[in-house]
Parts: C-alpha cells; structure tokens; sequence
C-alpha cells in the first residue's frame, strides 16, 4: 500500500517519524459513461480555453484567479518553501479525553505506522493515550491545506483522523420540535432497544445492495431479465404503541431464534 502522507509526529522535543496510510478500501461498484446509442465509453479531456488544444498534465501549473481572468500561478516549489519546519510534522497541540471530539467533526482516518528506529517512541506514546483514554489534537499540512488532526490509539496502533475544522459544519437546517413523551412509551422503546442490544463486531455486516447489484450484473450479462427485488410500499407508522409492540415482538423471536440455533450447533 502507498504511503498517503509522510511526517512525524512532534510532542514537544520528541519526534516520531511516520508514514500515514488509508485505513479504508473503496469496494463499490463503479459505473463508466457511455454513448446512449454506441455504447462508447465518454472521455473526458482537458484543453486550453485560449487555443483549444489538448492539455496533459505536465503542461498544467496550479493558478489562483485574483481578478477577472486574471491568475498568479504557483509552482510546487513555491509551495513547499512557504511551509515552516511545523507544518511539516504532526505537531501536537494538546491532549483531550475521547468523548470530547464529537464525531460530526470526523473526516478520513489513516493508519500511522513508525519508520524504522522509531517504534519505542511510537509505543510509549500509544500506551500512554491509550491507558489514559486520551487523544492528542494535532496539525499538519497535507497539500495545500493545515488539517486538524486527531491521534486516536488503539490495541494495534495509531489512527489519524482528519477533522474538519468547526466553521466547516453547517448548521442543523431545522429545529427539532421536543415532543412530550408518555412513561409507557419510553418504557417500551427501552425494552426494545435492551433486546437488540449485543457486542458490536464489524466483520458481521456487508453492503447487501452492493452484492445485489454485483448480481443483477451478472444476470444482465447472461441476458436475464432483472426482477423487482422488494414490490411492497413502505406503510407509514400510525399508532406509536402498537408499532412499539410489535416490533419488540419481533426482536424477541429473532432473539430466540438466534439462541436456538446457537444451540443447535453447539
């Protein structure tokens, strides 16, 4: 795998060198664009605007519009010397307690591996933020932008997570109204939330409409017609209690079927 972002991690005097990589795998199914009656694939190209000709990307330079068709053009070069010796490490700014980064702010995650020579620094601080359930708010530069950082430890190692910054959420586009609740209700949805209620393991859940589609392609392929998977409308809940009720039912059976074929195969 292809190192994302190369750093080190700076807490005060102490530099741990790390490379960061993407802790995530796009499995999607990606779809080309093609000609409705030739079936051709549509390219996209890149072409001067002046001249018309075709572009590649060694004759394109990054340029900053500060009039109307007016650009100040900036090398990489250019780039790289207005960065200081702190934007070129993962400096950490403080520490705080894990429930405190509220998870909106959450970006990409990267998983950071020590260089060599730098795994005990890299350990004793693992241990250390883990032991104290703490995470380290950092910055770095990543391109052309300072991204805020959190440094979150795990059994296996460090994860980096990229923030976005808080003038970057927008707004809830709505006030939820608090609706005032009756004792029995509560007492229900908190019944059904304990009988759905196990140990998380990620490893149990997939992208079911993902091996659908992988499937209707394949019919598609075969010449097959694709069928409607689900024909019945969605029912809109009108009675809350009874609503309550059948679905802790629910949960239930599904709760002894699952310790019965527990069972079976014990």
């Amino acid at each position: 795998m292809a190192v994302a972002h190369k750093g080190s991690i700076s807490m005060g005097l102490v530099l741990i060198p790390v490379g960061m990589y993407k802790a995530t795998i796009d499995n999607d199914i990606h779809f080309n664009q093609l000609d409705r009656e030739s079936k051709a694939r549509i390219r996209y190209k890149k072409y001067c605007s002046h001249c018309g000709k075709e572009v590649g990307s060694k004759d394109i330079v990054k340029g900053y519009e500060y009039e109307k068709d007016k650009y100040v053009v900036m090398t990489d070069e250019e780039l790289e010397k207005i960065k200081t010796k702190k934007d070129k490490t993962i400096h950490i700014i403080q520490f705080a307690k894990m429930s405190e980064v509220n998870m909106i702010y959450y970006e990409k995650d990267y998983y950071a591996i020590p260089d060599t020579g730098a795994e005990k620094a890299y350990e004793l601080l693992r241990q250390s933020m883990l032991s104290q359930k703490r995470v380290a708010i950092a910055k770095t530069v990543m391109g052309t932008n300072e991204k805020l950082l959190v440094l979150y430890p795990t059994k296996e190692g460090l994860i980096v997570k990229t923030l976005f910054y808080h003038d970057e959420i927008a707004a809830v586009p709505k006030t939820v109204p608090k609706m005032k609740l009756e004792e029995n209700e509560l007492s229900m949805a908190k019944m059904l939330i304990d009988n759905m209620t196990k140990p998380f393991d990620a490893s149990e859940f997939r992208d079911e409409y993902q091996a659908r589609l992988r499937e209707a392609i394949m019919k598609k392929i075969q010449g097959q017609e694709i069928v409607e998977a689900d024909s019945g409308a969605p029912s809109n809940v009108i009675d809350l209690m009874e609503a309550l009720q059948k679905s802790l039912e629910l949960s239930k059976h599904a709760e002894k079927d699952s310790q019965g074929s527990l069972t079976g195969t014990a």
